[in-house]
C-alpha cells in the first residue's frame, strides 16, 4: 500500500506532477469513431463541434487485421485534424491483448500532448490501474509531456464491479468510469443478448384482484418492465462520487430505438451520470438533450438559490419546502447549466444566461 504522502508524486523520473483535481469539462456524449476508416475520419471536422468528446476506438469493433491501421489512423487524426475545444479520447485494447503495449507506447510518445483521456477496457481491480499508471508515467517522461494523461476505466466484469471503489481510488489519474453492459452481462451469465436497456422478461406484475373466492390469479394483470442496470449504475455513481471522478453510462446498442435510448440515458442522468456513449450520430442529439438540464429545472433552481439567501434554514416556495439540502441540489443543476452554456450558445439563450 502506498503512503498517502506519496500518492501525488510522479511514478517516473521526469514525469509530470499528477493532477489533484479532475477537470470537468462538458462531457454529455463520448462519440466513438473507427480511426482506420478514412470515410469516417474525413467527417470529423464537421462532427467535432456537435459533440463534447470524440473517442478513437482501438478495441472492440476494430477487426484484428485492422488494429495497426486504427492506431496509425488515430495518430494522424490527432496530428492533422483541428477538433477545436472538443476533447480527444481513445479506447486502447484490453490489458490481456497483444496490442495494448503498442497502443500506449505509440500514442503517448507520438501524440500524448493531444490526448485528454485513455479509456481502459475490462478493468478488474486496482492492479490494472497501477500497471497503466506506472507505464504512462514512464512514457510521459520519455515524451517530455508536461500534463499527465487521465485514465477512464470500463466496468465489464463482475470482479470489476465488486472492486469498483478500489478502482476509483487506485490513481490520481482516474477520470471516471463507464458501464460496459454487453461484456458485463456475458461475464455475469445474465440471460440477455441486448446491449444495454431493459428487458421485457425482467418485470414486476400487479397483484391479482380479489374475487369471490379469494385472489383471482388467472385475471389480467398489468406488468412493468424493469431496468437490468439500475443496481450497477447506482453503485458506479456512488463509487465515482466518493472518489471525486465522473460516471458515464456506456453504449445503447439498438440504434433505431431512439425512444428507449433516451429513456436509458435519462435514467442514468437522473442517477448521477454526466454523459453516455454515442455509437451513431442519431444518438448525439439524444445525449445532448438528456444530459443538459431542462430550462425549467434551471429556472426553478435559480429561484430556490435566490430565495434561500445564505443557504441555511428552510422556506416554503410554491407550496414546497426548500432547505439547505435543496440549495445544494440546485447549485449542481445551475453549475452544470453554466458550464454547458459556455460551449453551447443555443443552450445559453434557453437558460437566459
Amino acid at each position: 500500500m502506498r503512503s498517502p504522502k506519496d500518492f501525488f508524486k510522479p511514478l517516473a523520473v521526469g514525469a509530470p506532477e499528477p493532477l489533484r483535481e479532475i477537470p470537468f469539462r462538458p462531457s454529455r456524449m463520448i462519440h466513438f469513431f473507427p480511426p482506420h476508416l478514412e470515410k469516417v475520419t474525413a467527417k470529423l471536422p464537421d462532427i467535432a463541434p456537435t459533440v463534447d468528446i470524440l473517442l478513437g476506438n482501438l478495441e472492440d469493433a476494430i477487426p484484428m487485421d485492422a488494429k495497426e491501421a486504427a492506431r496509425a489512423g488515430l495518430v494522424e487524426v490527432a496530428k492533422e485534424v483541428d477538433l477545436g475545444d472538443t476533447q480527444l479520447w481513445t479506447r486502447v485494447n484490453s490489458l490481456d491483448s497483444p496490442w495494448v503495449l503498442d497502443d500506449l507506447t505509440t500514442l503517448v510518445t507520438e501524440v500524448g500532448d493531444r490526448l485528454d483521456v485513455i479509456m481502459v477496457p475490462k478493468v478488474e481491480g486496482p492492479e490494472d490501474i497501477h500497471y497503466v499508471d506506472r507505464l504512462l508515467a514512464q512514457l510521459e517522461a520519455k515524451a517530455g509531456l508536461t500534463k499527465p494523461l487521465m485514465v477512464h476505466a470500463i466496468l465489464e466484469t463482475a470482479r470489476g464491479v465488486a472492486n469498483v471503489e478500489e478502482i476509483c481510488l487506485a490513481s490520481p489519474r482516474m477520470q471516471g468510469l463507464s458501464l460496459g453492459p454487453a461484456d458485463l452481462a456475458a461475464n455475469r451469465r445474465m440471460k440477455t443478448t441486448r446491449v444495454g436497456g431493459g428487458h421485457p422478461g425482467y418485470l414486476v406484475r400487479q397483484d391479482p384482484p380479489q374475487g369471490d373466492d379469494g385472489p383471482a390469479y388467472d385475471a389480467d394483470r398489468a406488468s412493468y418492465q424493469q431496468d437490468l442496470w439500475h443496481y450497477t449504475i447506482a453503485r458506479m455513481v456512488d463509487a465515482c462520487a466518493m472518489a471525486g471522478i465522473l460516471p458515464f453510462y456506456g453504449p445503447f446498442g439498438d440504434i433505431k430505438d431512439t425512444v428507449a435510448c433516451e429513456d436509458q440515458f435519462r435514467n442514468a442522468y437522473l442517477l448521477g451520470c454526466v454523459g453516455a456513449w454515442s455509437l451513431h450520430p442519431v444518438q448525439i442529439d439524444i445525449a445532448k438533450k438528456v444530459f443538459s438540464p431542462d430550462p425549467a429545472d434551471v429556472a426553478h433552481a435559480q429561484r430556490v438559490i435566490e430565495a434561500m439567501g445564505d443557504g441555511t434554514g428552510a422556506i416554503m416556495l410554491d407550496g414546497k419546502m426548500e432547505d439547505d439540502a435543496s440549495v445544494k441540489q440546485c447549485k449542481v443543476v445551475v453549475a452544470l447549466a453554466r458550464q454547458l452554456s459556455e460551449r453551447d450558445p443555443e443552450l445559453a439563450d434557453r437558460y437566459g444566461f
